[in-house]
C-alpha cells in the first residue's frame, strides 16, 4: 500500500492528535479454530532468527532454514505467530503453501515508538509494517489466520509505547484493507485496566499475554494463577474472544538484574516440561486458543550474558535440538 494511501486511512481513523471515536459496535470477524468440529487452536510463537541473525541488522534466515523450522512445528501445532512483516514472514507463508503444511499464520505488524515530529522515522517504520502485513495477507488468503498489530505497546512497562490513538488508527487501517480477524497483543496488566476498553472495542479478539514466571509464581501455583488472570480479564471484557497469545516457562534465568528479582520459579527443562504439559492439557480441555512462547531459543535477544532469560523460552534449543517438553520420544501436546 502506498504511504500516502495509508496516511489517508489513518487520518480517517482519528489521526495522530485526535482521540478516535470508540468503535464498540464493530462486527467482529470469527476465529476459525473448529473446522467441522475439529478444534485447531494449538499455537506456537515462532521467531526464525538463528545465531548470527537479527531482525534489525541481519542477516535474514534463509528459505531452507525457515523450511526446516516449519517442518519441525507442523503436526504439533495448528497455528504459528510471527511478529514482523518482513522477509522471514513472507518466506514462511511461501513454504507453508509450497509444501502443503497444515499451519495457519497470525502475522504481525511490529509497531514501535513514534516521536510525533514532522520527520519521524518511527512513524515511517510503523507505516511500512502496516503496509507490509496488508500486502502479505492479500497475497496469502487462506494461510493468514489473523493479523496482530503491535506487541505490548500499551502496558505501563513497555519499552516501545505508542499513543493509543495511533495504535487504533493502525488497527483500523488493517481491518479496512483485509478480511481476516485483527487484534493487538498486550500484557494482562494492560487489558485489566479501564484504558484498555477503547482498544478492546476495535479488535476482533484479544491477544492476551500472561506469564506466571515473570510475575513471581512458582511452578506449583503457575497454572492456578494463569487461569485466574485470564478469567479476570475475560470478566472485564464480556463478549470479546480471548486468545492467550504468549505464556511459557524459561529453561535458564540469569542470576543478576531485574529477572533475578522478579522470577521466583525454578527454571529448567524438567520444569518447562511440567508447565507445558499442564498448560496445554488445560487449554485443550477448555478449548482456549493459544500461542505458547516459544518455539526456539533466540540468542540475539536480551543482554550479552548467555544466561539472559529472554534467550531461553524455546521448546527447542537455538540449534533446533529438542528440549524435554518436545523430545521426539514424547507425544505431542494434546495427544
Amino acid at each position: 500500500m502506498p504511504a500516502a494511501v495509508l496516511l489517508l486511512g489513518l487520518a480517517a481513523a482519528g489521526g495522530a492528535c485526535d482521540e478516535p471515536v470508540h468503535n464498540a459496535n464493530i462486527e467482529r470477524r470469527p476465529l476459525e479454530i473448529a473446522p467441522e468440529g475439529n478444534w485447531s487452536g494449538r499455537g506456537i510463537c515462532y521467531g526464525p532468527y538463528r545465531d548470527g541473525q537479527h531482525p534489525d541488522t541481519g542477516p535474514e534466515p534463509t528459505r531452507e532454514q525457515v523450511r526446516e523450522d516449519l517442518h519441525i512445528l507442523d503436526g504439533r501445532f495448528d497455528l504459528i505467530r510471527m511478529y514482523g512483516a518482513g522477509d522471514a514472514a513472507g518466506r514462511a507463508l511461501d513454504v507453508i503453501e509450497a509444501d502443503g503444511l497444515g499451519l495457519k499464520v497470525m502475522l504481525g505488524a511490529w509497531i514501535g515508538t513514534e516521536s510525533g515530529e514532522a520527520i519521524d522515522p518511527g512513524r515511517d517504520a510503523n507505516e511500512e509494517q502496516v503496509a507490509g502485513v496488508i500486502a502479505l495477507a492479500k497475497a496469502h488468503p487462506g494461510t493468514v489466520w489473523a493479523i496482530n498489530v503491535g506487541n505490548e505497546t500499551q502496558v505501563y512497562w513497555s519499552g516501545h509505547k505508542i499513543a493509543r490513538e495511533r495504535l487504533i488508527g493502525y488497527i483500523r487501517a488493517v481491518r479496512d484493507a483485509t478480511d481476516v480477524p485483527v487484534t493487538t497483543c498486550d500484557d494482562f496488566n494492560f487489558w485489566n485496566k479501564p484504558e484498555s476498553e477503547a482498544v478492546a472495542g476495535e479488535v476482533d479478539f484479544m491477544g492476551l499475554h500472561v506469564y506466571a514466571m515473570w510475575n513471581g509464581q512458582r511452578l506449583a501455583d503457575a497454572m492456578t494463577w494463569t487461569r485466574a488472570q485470564i478469567d479476570d480479564v475475560a470478566g472485564r471484557h464480556p463478549g470479546l474472544p480471548i486468545v492467550h497469545a504468549e505464556g511459557g516457562w524459561a529453561t535458564t534465568v540469569h542470576t543478576e538484574g531485574q529477572q533475578a528479582e522478579l522470577i521466583k520459579g525454578e527454571p529448567g527443562e524438567t520444569q518447562q516440561e511440567l508447565y507445558y504439559r499442564a498448560y496445554t492439557s488445560w487449554a485443550h480441555e477448555v478449548e482456549r486458543p493459544y500461542f505458547y512462547f516459544s518455539a526456539f531459543d533466540e540468542n540475539w535477544k536480551g543482554g550479552d550474558h548467555p544466561d539472559e532469560v529472554e534467550k531461553h523460552w524455546g521448546l527447542w534449543n537455538a540449534d533446533r535440538s529438542p528440549k524435554l517438553a518436545v523430545d521426539a520420544s514424547a507425544p505431542a501436546a494434546g495427544d
